[in-house]
């Protein structure tokens, strides 16, 4: 099967000028069909202050509120995204923008609420793998943004480390996928200050353990979550590691960042 790469970027590299470009450059030379999925950076905490929109955060999430849908959605899926697609032009690769509710690319549910209402924040149900496969075999690259919608009307702040992962996994049938998380890190971390203390492999089993530890805690947990129940699915590999440095992730034995196994 052809190969395909999903590749997901942090916000911390959204933020950032200089390593967006070189990211972007490294992106759009990457070989075969490729996916980038993105996250929001700090531009829509931002606009809320200069709005008066309330930026309110548990536990590191986004409570989304309606007022703060109608923010992420306009940074998110607007101004973000087609910055994006539009660097990615320049340096002849031949992007569309797109959220979730484009072509109903992806659709989810509004999360329930259990201990805490996040408002208006979306899990997702279904992926329409044909659409995404029709616009790859037409030399397509798409940008996904992180907002989804439900079929009815309504749009949802989804996780976008969530949907890098569904899209890999939906994408299986079709392509031989690998999935790469990129962000400002060199890698998964054995000691978070650091960057030279990079775990090069892990296991479902060493995460288990080194989760226990307190060593993979915070923000990194859902994204390691997300990496495996791809692995579970049929994906090929999950690479985690720095934005900058994305070619040499791709290597097959002498690689740099973390390379996550079933």
């Amino acid at each position: 099967m052809e190969l395909l790469s999903i590749v997901k970027i942090g916000g911390n590299v959204i933020d950032d000028e200089n390593a967006l470009f070189s990211f972007l450059k490294n992106f759009s030379l990457l070989a075969g069909k490729k996916i980038l999925v993105h996250g929001g950076g700090k531009l829509a905490n931002q606009l809320q202050e200069k709005l008066g929109v309330a930026v309110n955060m548990i536990e590191g999430r986004r409570v989304t509120d309606a007022e703060t849908l109608k923010v992420v959605t306009m940074v998110y899926a607007g101004y973000i995204n087609k910055t994006v697609v539009a660097k990615l032009q320049a340096l002849n690769c031949n992007a569309v923008g797109l959220s979730g509710a484009d072509a109903n690319s992806i659709v989810s549910h509004k999360r329930e609420t259990k201990k805490i209402d996040y408002g208006f924040v979306g899990d997702i149900d279904e992926i329409n793998s044909g659409f995404i496969s029709n616009c790859l075999e037409h030399n397509l690259s798409p940008v996904f943004s992180a907002i989804t919608h439900n079929k009815s009307g309504q749009l949802l702040n989804t996780n976008a480390d969530t949907i890098a992962s569904e899209l890999a996994m939906a994408l299986t049938k079709n392509y031989s996928v690998r999935l790469i998380y990129c962000f400002e890190k060199n890698g998964v971390l054995q000691n978070i200050t650091d960057e030279k203390s990079v775990i090069k492999e892990i296991t479902h089993q060493n995460y288990l353990e080194l989760k226990d530890k307190g060593i993979i805690n915070a923000g990194m947990i859902p994204k390691m979550d997300n990496a495996f129940k791809a692995l579970e699915n049929g994906v090929n590999f999950v690479q985690i590691g720095k934005a900058e440095k994305l070619p040499n992730l791709m290597n097959k034995n002498d690689y740099e960042g973390t390379r996550l196994y079933k």
